[in-house]
């Protein structure tokens, strides 16, 4: 596969707590939106919101999928999230081991993209 042809993706997003990054998780993975969501804990972010510089601990969400879903994606965050503007960055990847990639294929493939 070329690298510039991928159709995957991986999508930043963060939660204020555990629970709130579990049930996103759990959420895209079983409405087939993500093949595979990663979990880093306790991150710290240093952020300017509203006028305020302010820092928070949050959960890092790595959510695997296909670009295509995005929209998708982004719904099922803004209606899970508990943030005002949560973060949704996609970021396309660019290469990776192929049978990985087949099997994000296969993970995302009856959302329909």
């Amino acid at each position: 596969m070329e690298a510039l042809d991928s159709p995957f993706a991986l999508v930043l997003t963060t939660a204020g707590t555990e629970e709130e990054a579990q049930r996103i998780a759990r959420a895209l993975v079983e409405d087939r939106l993500a093949a595979c969501v990663s979990m880093a804990p306790k991150i710290t972010s240093v952020y300017r919101w509203k006028g305020t510089v302010l820092t928070e601990t949050e959960w890092l969400l790595l959510i695997k999928t296909r670009a295509a879903l995005f929209p998708r994606v982004q719904e099922a965050v803004r209606r899970l999230h508990s943030y005002e503007l949560p973060e949704l960055l996609l970021v396309p990847i660019a290469g990776g081991e192929e049978s990985y990639l087949q099997w994000l294929a296969e993970g995302t493939s009856a959302a329909g993209a």
